[in-house]
């Protein structure tokens, strides 16, 4: 979008905007072809802590927000509830902490849609009684704002019926993860879908899944914490395995293999010929690793397909899109998975994450998790700038980019990639990153940098950007700072 469109297109909004509007009888909010989506993510708890007027009020006034993302599904703590404990809470919201927290369904599960799952539609007990959608969709109304439910691939084992959703690892053990062939894990989301679309009058639905497949796991190809399970291998990923005439055996013997060869280097022993070499002979060794992992990442983009074409058939003008897991702008294996031109099939638009100022050591973190597995012949500098080179992106040296940061100029960048990836028909709106929780010595979120990151999203052409992950660990002059972008792109 230029300048002169988007100036023009935000003043429209916002002379538009209309709080005392009635909720009764109005037609669903329609933004113009050209006007830019300014969307936030919130969870219930911000509505039952502080009132639903008062949240949509302070969003308008301080941020000029015309899109909710209300985080209706998850068990997670990235999207909903409080602050997490040993973050500072903001300035804003009940000044307690709800380590009690469970996740669920946050509106109300209606059971005739769950006949197809194994898996129980919970609804979420963290807040009694109280259905966020049906709350704010009509206060949401009133002011002339959108709302997408948001919801995420997060569950608990302990969910009644879970077990049998659930992926099957390299020793046949079962993971806390949900299988994406597994026909229990696709009913249940399209019966969640399919319960938002007819059960409210959303503007549309996000979904997403913050996972990669057996081979990028297995190398730790990640900005995460943790080693991720080899995984999947029950019997519904063993048929399509088959059915695509892939040798179950060879790639189980293939996968044992590669957990050696990562065992070693972890371990501290170093092949003769060097991490790299050794790993791309096991590759030609057993071509099946490369195709185990395409074959998990058809799982997943089936979900995608089998979500559009469902809500396609049953509200054709409502938006569905994804929300594109941060690890795009680290890892190049996770990055080659992710087909802009090919979203576009079964898109209507993106959320991709770009955010910068958590982005500085989450990518420190991938540079240490690479490191040591495929990269272990260069030191973490040359992996960094190895990194720099094929994600097409640079920033601070190692030594810094976990303390300061990474700059507008990476969500600069990393926009004008996906629009221009993404074809003219497929929106792309960036997630910009406020004060999610890093650790104690790192990079923490300041008003100018999500100033600065805002006016560089649109700069690259967005068509819109996406105030992340949660309201409810946002502080209000950082929220402010991302209208303050808004706001002075329009005339006064």
């Amino acid at each position: 979008m230029e300048r002169r469109d988007f100036v023009a297109a935000v003043a429209a909004g916002l002379a538009r905007r209309d709080p005392g509007a009635s909720p009764r009888g109005q037609p669903r909010p329609r933004l113009a072809a050209d006007r830019p989506m300014v969307g936030i993510q919130v969870g219930a708890v911000s509505f039952v802590d502080e009132g639903t007027d008062k949240v949509l009020d302070g969003f308008q006034e301080l941020a000029a927000i015309n899109t909710l993302f209300l985080a209706t599904f998850t068990y997670g703590r990235g999207i909903a509830g409080r602050q997490l404990r040993g973050q500072p809470l903001p300035d804003h919201g009940k000044q307690e902490y709800d380590d009690a927290f469970r996740g669920g369904n946050f509106a109300t599960p209606h059971a005739q849609f769950y006949r197809h799952t194994s898996i129980a539609p919970e609804k979420a007990p963290d807040h009694a009684g109280y259905d966020v959608i049906a709350d704010v969709l009509p206060a949401a109304r009133r002011r002339q704002m959108r709302l997408y439910c948001w919801f995420e691939d997060v569950f608990r084992q302990d969910v009644p019926g879970f077990d049998q959703a659930a992926e099957i690892d390299l020793h046949g053990k079962p993971t806390g993860l949900a299988c994406h062939r597994n026909p229990n894990t696709r009913s249940f989301w399209l019966a969640l879908a399919e319960d938002y679309l007819r059960s409210y009058d959303v503007d549309g639905l996000m979904w997403g899944s913050e996972r990669q497949g057996p081979l990028d796991n297995a190398l730790a190809a990640s900005h995460g914490g943790g080693r991720s399970a080899v995984a999947c291998f029950c019997r519904h990923c063993l048929d399509a395995a088959r059915q695509g005439a892939i040798d179950v055996g060879r790639a189980r013997e293939g996968y044992l293999a590669l957990e050696r060869w990562v065992a070693a280097l972890r371990g501290g022993q170093r092949p003769a010929d060097g991490a790299f070499v050794t790993f791309w002979r096991l590759l030609v060794k057993y071509p099946e690793l490369l195709a185990w992992e395409r074959l998990w990442n058809e799982g997943l983009n089936d979900t995608y397909r089998d979500l559009y074409r469902l809500a396609k058939g049953i509200a054709p003008d409502k938006g569905i899109g994804w929300h594109v897991w941060h690890n795009n702008s680290f890892s190049p294996f996770y990055r080659a998975e992710q087909d802009y031109a090919e979203f576009a099939k079964y898109s209507d638009f993106l959320k991709v994450v770009m955010y910068n100022n958590c982005g500085g050591p989450r990518l420190a973190q991938y540079v240490r998790n690479a490191q040591a597995t495929l990269f272990a012949d260069l030191t973490p500098e040359q992996v960094l700038e190895f990194t720099y080179g094929v994600q097409q992106y640079r920033e601070r040296p190692l030594d810094r980019i976990a303390a300061e940061g990474l700059s507008a100029d990476y969500v600069l960048r990393e926009t004008r990639r996906a629009v221009t990836g993404a074809g003219p028909r497929l929106k792309v709106w960036p997630g910009i990153d406020i004060d999610i929780p890093t650790g104690a010595s790192d990079k923490k979120t300041q008003p100018e940098d999500v100033y600065q990151a805002v006016r560089a999203a649109f700069q690259g052409g967005a068509h819109g950007v996406l105030l992340s992950r949660k309201y409810s660990e946002m502080k209000l002059t950082n929220l402010e700072a991302a209208g303050r972008a808004v706001r002075e792109l329009a005339p006064a």
